[in-house]
């Protein structure tokens, strides 16, 4: 196996790059959580759940929503009502 050498420069760039990637992850999460209104991708992937397990939550009233055209909302106060309404004490 080879050696190679990192420069000053290579860290300083490394570190540069990592601060962009850290903001750039940072915005994504504050744009999804200021807004009231979520489309059916924002909140699968606020929950981490998959379409199906969404459908679910939609068909049996456990998430309400609001579809104009064919595009379905989600109000966020529903879903933080929805995590606290579930949320387990620990003992």
């Amino acid at each position: 196996m080879s050696a190679q050498i990192i420069t000053l420069d290579d860290l300083y760039e490394f570190k540069t790059q990592l601060l962009e990637d850290i903001r750039t992850i940072l915005n994504n999460q504050k744009d999804i959580t200021t807004k009231k209104w979520l489309k059916s991708a924002e909140v699968r992937k606020l929950l981490n759940i998959s379409p199906g397990t969404l459908q679910t939550l939609r068909i049996n009233g456990t998430l309400p929503y609001t579809k104009i055209g064919g595009t379905m909302y989600y109000n966020l106060n529903d879903i933080e009502k929805l995590l606290n309404k579930n949320k387990q004490k620990v003992t």
